[in-house]
């Protein structure tokens, strides 16, 4: 028998690990791992990076004792419903062994008949088999839910018994307590159910303090949401030593003499970009965007990747920001701040007459920006002529750019976007929609341009890229919208081919102001939601074949994996730093063998941002509006449902509900497809875009949840009191009954 090989001295690659614990005829921890492959001193420091990268990327279980090899999911395991896709349920692995940062698989339930018996939330035993198109799983039964924090306040009734109302408005009940843990009525509390039962009581597990306080809204939602908001010891020491590593201006273009300037928000607390642009002396334009060189200072592999990949993105509260990089970095030493000298990587533009970009080219930069503006300053100075020659050639080059826009088409949909302002003590002193300038268009297709470079240049080098896709709209989304067409007597042919501008035309041909919003919204439905991933399927909604975001790397992980590739791509790595910084600014070696598993962390980590940020703004709404409970506003609705229809206060944003049973006391048949409420009696309908007067009839802060009612006639919506009021009847404890349902579904009289 031949003697046994000795692998080659030095540190093991990833499948040479594998091949060991595979064939290990007993379990394999680091040391068996490291004798083994005779590891000594550092290489064992080594080795448990690399073990760790190895458990993040589920390639082993990452247990102290001992490593297996994960053979993908188990044939029967415990499934948790994390979304609902056009009625397929979609769920992820109960528990999952990797870190945040690498995200579980998406596996889609085969039910039997049609549509979801499942809901958000809910637990299955399933059986799992993976095909050429993903996991597929067939549920088995359906298990009791596993006890969850509940985030909300400690209400005592009358009777003295200790109640927690949630802030979660898809939980309408309050549960009783058990255990208040030293928390007193009207405090923010986590809490967890002490039973099974959807109506078990629950115990405190933590305080959090007075709920209407400054800053509680972003303090719920970053609870609710389990955003990571706290940098441990070892990031911010790492942190600290990168802010320190020099910059060497022989090694990179210096650009300080350009009169670069950043356009930002008047309140941004960081600047991840800078622009300056001159004529070419040719009818063109050279233009330069400089973003913030992110990579050079967050290496992979170290604490600070680790935790930025991990949060994704950082995440926007009007009271206050939980960064993705420690503040040294993201707001100093990456941020391009006036007057200071700053490391960037710079992309260089030609662009002709027609604002069609010729040519691009990336290099690592020194720049030091000649002025910070608010896009309201920046406005204003070239409304009132009063622009310096740099201002005003941003603005000629922008006019190209524009132009070359307008001839691609691109989605052009009127999306409000809600602004609130706190006053020095974290009240609000204002809420109202932000204001769409020429600034913000300026800034927006410097960036696109830069962003189509970004792409264009790592597929020039067959590089690997972290594409921003954005679908077509699927065919099933397409139906439904043709039909709601249908009843405003408008075709949309599916066999031509659907681009943007053939929605922009639609719309465009519609004078009446409420039909327009109509079918905006109905358009608006039917686009799919964008995300990041390896493969380039284009990007719908701007009309461009290929795009990557790369000019915000302080704040998106997505940017500085772009930035990474493009340093690898184009050999702009900068001198290996001193101390233990790691060596490299490039792409990992995880990375490049695989950008979907952190594209699809990345993607769900800007989901959870998008929905606490929405949900925050939503209460910040109705505690401005808690005050006004009374008084009549003028709505839209944006949506129909069969239980009733949602408004929105127009120039304010803020969604509540109708209930149908306020509606008076004919019955209202709902039409599905043209999402539609029409009084049997009166003929009365209720359709989204429809503008009428409504009264505010609740407005709960904790929730963000408002309630309207019409303004003359139907019925009274009775205040929701917490907890809800309970009478005696009998030995049991009941609710309060509501009123019999009044609607009919397609005809059909509901019993």
């Amino acid at each position: 028998m031949a003697p046994k090989k000795r692998p080659a001295p030095g540190l093991p690659t990833r499948k040479q690990i594998l091949d060991f614990i595979q064939n290990s005829p007993v379990p394999a921890g680091k040391r068996e791992i490291a004798r083994e492959f005779g590891l000594k001193g550092q290489e064992k420091i080594q080795l448990k990076a690399l073990l760790k990268d190895m458990a993040e990327e589920g390639l082993i279980d990452g247990k102290r004792t001992a490593f297996h090899k994960m053979g993908g999911l188990p044939k029967v395991t415990v499934l948790r419903i994390v979304d609902i896709d056009e009625g397929e349920a979609i769920a992820v692995p109960d528990t999952w062994q990797p870190d945040d940062a690498t995200p579980p698989p998406r596996i889609r339930l085969v039910e039997k008949g049609r549509g979801s018996a499942l809901k958000k939330g809910d637990r299955v035993l399933a059986r799992t088999e993976e095909t050429n198109t993903g996991w597929r799983a067939y549920p088995m039964k359906k298990l009791a839910l596993r006890s969850e924090q509940v985030l909300g306040v400690i209400e005592i009734d009358k009777a003295g018994k200790a109640w927690l109302a949630p802030v979660d408005k898809r939980i309408r009940h309050s549960s009783a307590v058990s255990d208040l843990g030293g928390a007193e009525a009207g405090e923010l509390v986590l809490a967890e159910p002490v039973g099974r039962s959807a109506r078990a009581a629950v115990k405190v597990t933590q305080v959090l303090g007075e709920p209407l306080a400054p800053k509680a809204f972003s303090l719920i939602a970053i609870h609710k949401h389990g955003i990571p908001n706290v940098f441990s010891e070892e990031t911010l020491a790492e942190a600290e030593r990168a802010a320190k590593m020099p910059l060497s201006v022989e090694q990179r273009e210096d650009l300080r003499h350009l009169p670069i300037v950043a356009i930002d928000p008047s309140d941004a607390r960081d600047h991840d970009d800078a622009i300056w642009s001159e004529p070419d002396g040719e009818g063109g334009f050279d233009a330069l965007i400089a973003i913030a060189d992110v990579s050079f200072y967050v290496r992979p592999g170290g604490e600070i990747d680790r935790e930025a990949r991990r949060r994704g993105n950082s995440v926007y509260f009007p009271d206050r920001v939980v960064p993705m990089l420690p503040e040294v970095l993201s707001a100093d030493v990456c941020s391009l701040r006036a007057g200071d000298d700053r490391a960037a990587m710079a992309c260089h533009l030609k662009i002709d007459a027609e604002g069609k970009v010729k040519d691009w080219r990336f290099t690592r930069a020194i720049v030091r920006i000649h002025e910070v503006i608010a896009y309201e300053d920046a406005q204003a100075r070239i409304d009132e002529e009063k622009a310096e020659p740099h201002l005003q050639n941003l603005w000629a080059c922008w006019k190209a750019l524009a132009h070359a826009r307008k001839k691609r088409d691109p989605l052009e949909l009127e999306l409000p976007e809600r602004r609130v302002k706190l006053d020095e003590q974290g009240r609000i002193s204002e809420i109202a929609i932000r204001e769409r300038l020429d600034a913000h268009r300026v800034v927006e297709d410097f960036m696109i341009a830069a962003n189509v470079a970004a792409a264009k240049a790592l597929e020039a080098k067959v590089a690997p890229v972290v594409y921003r896709v954005h679908e077509t709209p699927s065919r099933e989304k397409l139906v439904a919208l043709k039909d709601y067409l249908a009843t405003f007597d408008k075709n949309l042919a599916l066999g031509q081919v659907i681009t943007p501008g053939l929605f922009n035309r639609m719309l465009k041909d519609i004078a009446d102001e409420g039909e327009k919003a109509l079918i905006m919204e109905a358009v608006l439905r039917s686009q799919t939601q964008a995300y990041y991933g390896p493969r380039n399927e284009g990007h719908f909604g701007l009309a461009l074949g290929s795009y990557a975001h790369f000019t915000s790397p302080i704040r998106r992980y997505a940017d500085l994996l772009v930035h990474r590739a493009l340093v690898d791509a184009y050999h702009l790595e900068q001198p290996k730093p001193k101390g233990d910084i790691p060596a490299t600014s490039g792409l990992s070696e995880r990375d490049r063998d695989d950008l979907g598993k952190v594209s699809d962390a990345i993607s769900q980590a800007e989901r959870r941002a998008m929905e606490a940020e929405r949900e925050t703004i939503d209460r910040y709404v109705a505690a401005w509006l808690s005050a006004r409970v009374g008084e009549v506003f003028e709505t839209r609705i944006t949506g129909v449902q069969k239980f009733g229809f949602f408004a929105t206060i127009v120039g304010l944003g803020g969604d509540g509900l109708v209930p149908v049973s306020t509606l008076g006391d004919e019955r209202f048949f709902y039409d599905e497809k043209a999402q539609v409420l029409t009084g049997d009696e009166t003929g009365t309908t209720y359709s989204i875009g429809q503008f009428l007067r409504l009264r505010l009839a609740e407005a709960n802060p904790l929730t963000g949840a408002l309630k309207f009612e019409l303004e003359q006639g139907g019925g009274r919506i009775e205040p929701r009191g917490r907890p809800v009021p309970l009478k005696e009847r009998g030995n049991h404890l009941v609710g309060k009954r509501g009123r019999p349902s009044n609607i009919r579904h397609q005809g059909r009289r509901k019993r």
